[in-house]
């Protein structure tokens, strides 16, 4: 076991920026809560489960603008109630057995 000992002020220097990290962190987090709380958020693999779609027609889905999506962190999501109206209008493409999209 190697043991390493360290000033009081260093540590205490460290804890302090550990907390103020910490801090920035809680408010750059905060402006977005208020997004996830209004609204159940899916990502892509979740709505192919609900929808029974492969991943390719969830791509045309967004290419053709039927289901609107936001991008955070490079990772796409969508909202509950834009999926449930999309569901309940009708798909407008169906996925045959192989995976492929009729249109």
């Amino acid at each position: 076991m190697e043991v390493i000992a360290i000033q009081k002020s260093a540590l205490d220097g460290m804890t302090n920026e550990l907390k103020a990290l910490l801090e920035l962190t809680e408010n750059a987090t905060m402006k977005y809560i208020s997004i996830f709380k209004e609204e159940k958020w899916l990502d892509n693999q979740e709505v192919c489960l609900m929808m029974k779609i492969t991943k390719r027609t969830l791509q045309t889905y967004k290419d053709k603008g039927l289901l609107p999506y936001s991008k955070l962190n490079r990772k796409n999501y969508y909202k509950l109630s834009d999926v449930r109206a999309l569901l309940e209008a009708g798909q407008p493409y169906n996925t045959n057995d192989n995976g492929f999209t009729d249109e």
